[in-house]
């Protein structure tokens, strides 16, 4: 079984354009999140969200590449720029046999749905453009990336709600352990700040219209958010031999199902896959120093995640660090998972836990170290990063310093 080692990351969310960027809002405890600037915000009862600020897609593609790019399209192929120019990975004909794209998202094209159906529904007009379906099809933005970087390996897109991303980084991890593929690219995305997709989530009644501070017993609810986050993954053995550098190395996975409810978390099931994890890198709760958590700003989730860390880490629960980056960048839902796995990065690296913001009242069924508001230096040498998402799938992930 191979190694698998990290050597690129980009991404583009609220909180910076780059990695750089993200990391340093992560470090102050930035706010990304703030009044939506979108069509109808009137009709709307939730109005603020983590948009991403200054962004022009014509500065960064040519008008016929923009009728081909959904917002989330554009958004994954600059953070895969990003990655693979820190990387240095140049994939030759030779390679591209052996390197692969596994993409997360929960929506897809949600901006060309929402303005296709503005225009057949609300314009009356009977005709739309004939790139709509490959534009707002769920496996674009990896198609485009596999085609920007001519990657002919297993290439695939995962759709599994607010877990995408960590499914997609996990497969992509066994694929290079495997050694089915040498080299992925992984992560993912989503662009759904919509006003078709604000307004399917006001219906669920979970979005909070004021701040996402997840664990405080003031919680109001999640914020969503827009983004992208994308890794190069690849062996040990070759990235050490082209001299790239390691950010970190990736040691277990696992991902397990509830099989109780569409919209409810479960305990159990997020513990399982949390001990699945450790167990996968050989780990035991002890070594981890930081978790990456969920942490939507949900009573349900806050509560269930903390009592699911608690179970799969016993006595060692009271002395781990555990913080919620959504209450920064929101709940980016697909690609919520990759942006924040840039915290597990920074921990390693730079010894530096991200905190959770906004963060108020001490909660009694969230009783843990959840780092509150402030960064805190650490030395950490293993982290774990959680997703638990709608329909009961888990997916977790573990890191170790190299």
């Amino acid at each position: 079984m191979n190694r698998v080692v990290i050597t690129g990351a980009g991404t583009i969310n609220a909180l910076g354009h780059t990695v750089p960027e993200t990391l340093h809002a992560m470090r102050e405890g930035d706010l990304g999140i703030g009044p939506l600037q979108m069509r109808d915000l009137d009709r709307l009862s939730v109005k603020i969200g983590a948009q991403i600020k200054n962004f022009d897609p014509e500065s960064h593609f040519d008008r016929q590449k923009l009728a081909l790019y959904d917002r989330v399209t554009q958004l994954t192929l600059l953070a895969s720029r990003e990655a693979m120019v820190q990387s240095g990975l140049e994939i030759t004909e030779e390679q591209s046999e052996t390197t692969g794209v596994v993409l997360g998202t929960a929506a897809g094209g949600m901006n060309t749905w929402d303005d296709n159906f503005r225009s057949v529904y609300e314009e009356g007009k009977n005709r739309v453009h004939p790139f709509v379906v490959p534009k707002l099809m769920t496996n674009a933005a990896a198609s485009h990336v596999s085609m920007v970087y001519n990657i002919k390996g297993p290439s695939l897109t995962v759709s599994t709600a607010c877990a995408s991303s960590n499914h997609a980084i996990g497969l992509a991890f066994q694929m290079v352990r495997s050694g089915m593929a040498r080299a992925m690219l992984a992560g993912g995305a989503d662009a759904m700040l919509t006003f078709g997709g604000i307004k399917a989530w006001e219906g669920l009644r979970v979005m909070s219209k004021t701040a996402c501070r997840p664990f405080s017993a003031n919680r109001s609810g999640m914020v969503q958010g827009e983004g992208a986050g994308v890794f190069v993954l690849e062996t040990y053995e070759d990235a050490k031999a082209r001299g790239a550098e390691i950010l970190a190395e990736i040691v277990g996975f696992a991902m397990t199902s509830d099989a109780s409810d569409i919209v409810m978390p479960n305990q159990q099931g997020a513990a399982r896959a949390i001990r699945g994890a450790l167990a996968d890198a050989c780990l035991s709760p002890q070594d981890i120093g930081y978790i990456n958590a969920h942490g939507t700003g949900t009573a349900a989730n806050d509560k269930t995640e903390c009592a699911a860390v608690a179970e799969a880490f016993g006595a060692h629960a009271d002395r781990v660090m555990m913080s919620s980056t959504k209450s920064m960048h929101g709940h980016l839902i697909g690609g919520t998972g990759a942006v924040e796995l840039l915290a597990c990065l920074m921990a390693l690296r730079e010894g530096v836990i991200a905190p959770t913001i906004g963060y108020e009242h001490p909660d009694p069924n969230c009783a843990l170290d959840v780092v509150p508001n402030v960064a805190r230096q650490a030395k950490v040498t293993a982290t774990m990063s959680n997703a638990f998402a709608f329909g009961g799938l888990n997916a977790v992930l573990a890191l170790r310093a190299v």
